[in-house]
């Protein structure tokens, strides 16, 4: 059986609130690191949310 082409990551709040979001993402079509601008319930405001590893 092939394993997953998509892995997960976690996207974490830039605003240091300890908020993350948990995402998909496909290695062989998107290499570079995962960055969005989404909304912080713990800052209550939109921020930068930059990919890190799960453990």
């Amino acid at each position: 059986m092939a394993k997953p082409a998509t892995i997960l990551v976690k996207l974490v709040s830039t605003a240091d609130t300890g908020f993350y979001y948990v995402t998909k993402k496909n290695p062989r079509n998107l290499t570079e690191k995962l960055e969005f601008r989404k909304y912080d319930p713990v800052a209550r405001k939109h921020v930068m949310f930059k990919e890190g590893k799960i453990k």
